[in-house]
């Protein structure tokens, strides 16, 4: 049972950086051209998509939540992982690149970037150190062949199984 409190309690993060935020900083809400909605609408769906399946390897693979309070209990590197290191955060930024041009925001797209910069600050920080300090050098073979934010061609296939 409190696993699955940890689960809900951990959506706060996305509710509140593709939800409250945006629509704190944009109440207003509206379409302003049908062409940049859909365009919008596309790359929110490719984005929450990106999403459920990190979250999913979260829960099935890792054995933790999204959120830095309750984390994975194993390394994630297959699915999206062999791919990019922080598959999550860039399907939050997909989707929030979809509102902006949904509805046509500058606020959202400043938003976005101000997204973009807190994470990468984080990920240097804390979570990719404390990663090195739980998983040793596992990660660090991880960290080495997977980038950060820019996709690999080929996914990352290690002598070890997640």
């Amino acid at each position: 049972m409190k696993y699955v409190i940890a689960q809900l309690i951990s959506f706060i993060l996305p509710i509140t950086a593709l939800v409250l935020i945006p629509l704190f900083i944009e109440p207003d809400i509206a379409i302003k051209n049908v062409y940049a909605f859909i365009t919008g609408c596309f790359l929110m769906f490719i984005g929450l998509s990106v999403m459920a399946q990190t979250i999913a390897s979260f829960i099935r693979k890792g054995k933790g939540t999204l959120a830095p309070w309750s984390p994975t209990q194993k390394l994630i590197f297959r699915g999206l992982y062999a791919y990019v290191r922080n598959p999550m955060i860039l399907g939050v930024l997909t989707v929030l690149i979809g509102e902006s041009i949904a509805i046509l925001s500058l606020n959202i797209l400043i938003w976005t970037v101000i997204f973009f910069i807190a994470n990468t600050l984080y990920f240097i920080i804390y979570e990719e150190p404390n990663l090195e300090k739980r998983f040793g050098d596992e990660y660090r073979e991880y960290k080495r062949n997977v980038n950060r934010w820019f996709p690999r061609s080929k996914p990352f296939t290690p002598d070890r199984k997640s």
